[in-house]
């Protein structure tokens, strides 16, 4: 217990080890389905699913220790959703790159990722970040999970006329994931604890009375071999490799940074006295998507989902730690992890969403040169389902306004900076 104190300093951060890992397993049971869900999108590009399955495991869990372990933040960190699809359908299924090649360029990127947070580019990048935008990304990573939360659910369902509409009501997972939410708030506001993970495997217990399947507990891995350092970089300097790099590399950059201010702002570290962990935080992140590359897997990213391990009490390394023995236990017991249902666990995700919305307040609503363009950040996230696009339309709208009423001594030149590049990429590449 001492060594455990020593490292994470729970005394400092008021909280316990129950708690700690109460946290941890509840953001593992949110993100957990990134290991079935990335060998089947990064298998739609011809990589072998059961290589990558193992990958996906082994990159969440180093990442998500050295998070732990380097920067005490209870943030865990997996192959996004979003890169892995612009890796699969894009680069590789419709630009003609192999998967091969495709590592090559997430290399690539992981190393000038690794550099920017060397220099302290990054630092910079989070310095110009002004008030009202800090605020809006932690609206907006709510409002995210929301739209998540309750697409998983069946709640919110494509429509080609109104582009979403309201699911079947009458289904299971509609009903089992709305119980599951009023379960979570009651126990949460009767402050009982571990209340989110109550609620995720309450709803999990209840699904297998409505044909959730149950395939048992342990199973052998499979081979990494197939993906270990299989990477093609000298195919990854084809012609128009930069514009896939750009892509990932700015992706990569803003949507991990935003998520990371956001989550930590939601713990209470953005502090002046622990923001030097945020600098260790940014670090452990590009490390993982250079390891990820090597193990053949697209970028590695912080994930929003860790807000739910935070709204559990998680406050420091030790949550990450949990969540990075769980990623490694889970190749021996997928088919248990399986077991949970993306409906389980959309209630906890709405139950947080729901509380990030009170960062609304911190806004100065009677300046609109501030808030419209934090509007604009936390709504363009869900709309175009990515951290980096609300953090570019943001940065962009901030400038411009500010350009159009004369106060640009008020906007950081890392502002003008960030919104410059953001615009570049938006005409030059594209969405």
């Amino acid at each position: 217990m001492q060594l455990i104190e020593r490292v994470f300093k729970l005394t400092e951060h008021e909280t316990t080890v129950r708690t700690e890992v109460i946290a941890g397993v509840t953001t593992f049971l949110t993100m957990a389905y990134i290991i079935f869900v990335n060998p089947s999108i990064l298998g739609a590009a011809g990589m072998p699913k059961d290589a990558v399955f193992v990958c996906t495991c082994i990159v969440a869990a180093l990442g998500t220790t050295i998070m732990a372990l380097y920067a005490n933040y209870p943030i865990a960190l997996a192959p996004g959703m979003g890169l892995n699809a612009y890796f699969a359908f894009v680069v590789v299924m419709h630009m003609g790159y192999t998967w091969q090649a495709a590592l090559g360029m997430v290399f690539i990127s992981g190393c000038l990722f690794i550099a920017v947070t060397v220099i302290g580019l990054r630092s910079l990048i989070i310095n110009g970040i002004p008030h009202s935008l800090r605020s809006a990304i932690t609206v907006g990573i709510g409002l995210f999970l929301a739209i998540i939360a309750l697409k998983s659910a069946g709640i919110v369902v494509k429509s080609d006329a109104t582009f979403v509409t309201l699911g079947d009501l009458h289904t299971a997972p509609v009903v089992l994931a709305s119980l599951g939410f009023l379960v979570i708030v009651a126990l949460d506001r009767l402050k009982v604890p571990g209340a989110i993970l109550i609620g995720i495997v309450a709803t999990t217990v209840a699904s297998f009375f409505f044909g959730n399947h149950f395939a048992g507990i342990f199973s052998a891995p499979p081979s990494i071999a197939p993906t270990f350092l299989k990477l093609d970089i000298k195919g990854a300097l084809a012609g128009g490799f930069l514009n896939v790099v750009l892509v990932f590399f700015l992706v990569e950059l803003f949507d991990a940074t935003g998520t990371l201010m956001g989550i930590a702002n939601r713990a209470g570290l953005l502090t002046p006295a622990r923001m030097g962990r945020l600098n260790r935080a940014l670090m452990a992140d590009s490390v993982s998507i250079f390891c990820g590359s090597l193990l053949g897997t697209s970028s590695t990213t912080a994930y929003a989902e860790s807000a739910a391990g935070v709204q559990a009490g998680g406050r420091t390394g030790l949550t990450a730690i949990t969540v990075a023995v769980l990623f490694l236990a889970c190749l021996f017991i997928a088919p248990l992890a399986g077991a949970v249902p993306a409906y389980a666990t959309a209630p906890a995700l709405f139950f947080v969403a729901c509380l990030m919305m009170r960062e609304l307040v911190a806004l100065d609503w009677d300046e609109t040169t501030e808030v419209v363009p934090a509007a604009v950040t936390a709504l363009m996230m869900p709309f175009t389902y990515s951290i980096a696009n609300g953090l570019a339309f943001g940065f962009i709208s901030y400038a411009l306004i500010k350009l159009l009423t004369g106060k640009v001594k008020d906007v950081h030149w890392m502002t003008w900076l960030i919104g410059a590049v953001f615009l570049f990429k938006f005409i030059y590449v594209g969405g």
